[in-house]
């Protein structure tokens, strides 16, 4: 790894989000104050992984309030958590941050009627590492054609969750950059890619070569935009200059689970 990559990939990983967290008006006992909570939200990680110290922070003097029922939204949209928190602030935000209010971002949590009709539950850090291996596989599926997750030992993919959840750089990178590497002058397979469309809850994913078959050219985030006519196209809380390759995107502003999130603004 160049120094200048590991500059901006370390500098993408300590992205932050403020955001300040209200409870719910039919989850507060009559007369309660409950002063609002202040957190610095890391753009790479997963809403699970602070609930922690939410349900601490707003807990009752009965001790009611249980981490498992617990579920944000913003605006009166249920937030997903299996998407990363920086993905869904762009989806829900977007540019320019002066939209709405602004920030810091304003969510609502709540610990009753929970919307299983749209947010599947979250009971266990154990369940969202299954879900961030299982994207880390077919990451590595498109990308290498599954050959370098299968190669990894089980203490590879124990030191990516442990790096992950514990916001440590260093850790994670150390083995993220096998799923990261190519032979000198080749690409990766296919470019791991989701896009969340903006008012909708759908997330697409095609099927998208770093080089294109007909030209022998690379790729560009021009290009993608192309694919959603009079959109804007936000990922890492950016636009990036259209003549960016989209192979040097998906190996510098992928998310860990190694797929390039990209908001859709239509």
């Amino acid at each position: 790894m160049r120094d200048e990559d590991g500059e901006i990939l370390r500098e993408v990983w300590e992205g932050r989000i403020p955001a300040v967290f209200t409870l719910a008006d039919q989850d507060k006992i009559q007369d309660e104050e409950m002063p609002p909570c202040y957190l610095m939200l890391p753009r790479m990680s997963y809403l699970p992984l602070i609930t922690e110290k939410l349900a601490k922070h707003f807990q009752n003097k009965e001790k009611s309030r249980q981490v498992d029922k617990l579920w944000l939204d913003y605006k009166g949209t249920p937030l997903k958590w299996h998407h990363p928190i920086g993905a869904l602030f762009d989806k829900f935000k977007g540019l320019p941050l002066d939209n709405d209010e602004g920030l810091p971002w304003k969510l609502t949590i709540h610990f009753s009627d929970f919307p299983d009709q749209e947010v599947v539950p979250c009971h266990s850090r154990e369940q969202i590492e299954s879900y961030f291996m299982s994207c880390l596989k077919e990451a590595d599926q498109l990308k290498h054609g599954g050959r370098v997750m299968s190669l990894m030992q089980k203490k590879d993919h124990v030191q990516l969750w442990s790096g992950l959840q514990n916001d440590k750089f260093d850790q994670f990178w150390a083995i993220n950059r096998k799923l990261m590497e190519t032979s000198s002058g080749e690409f990766f397979k296919h470019i791991p890619i989701r896009f969340h469309i903006v008012g909708s809850t759908t997330v697409q994913q095609k099927l998208i070569k770093p080089v294109s078959e007909e030209t022998g050219e690379l790729l560009t985030f021009g290009n993608l935009n192309a694919l959603y006519s009079n959109s804007k196209l936000i990922v890492q809380g950016i636009q990036p200059a259209p003549e960016t390759p989209v192979q040097w995107l998906s190996e510098h502003l992928s998310y860990p689970d190694n797929f390039l999130h990209i908001a859709v603004h239509q």
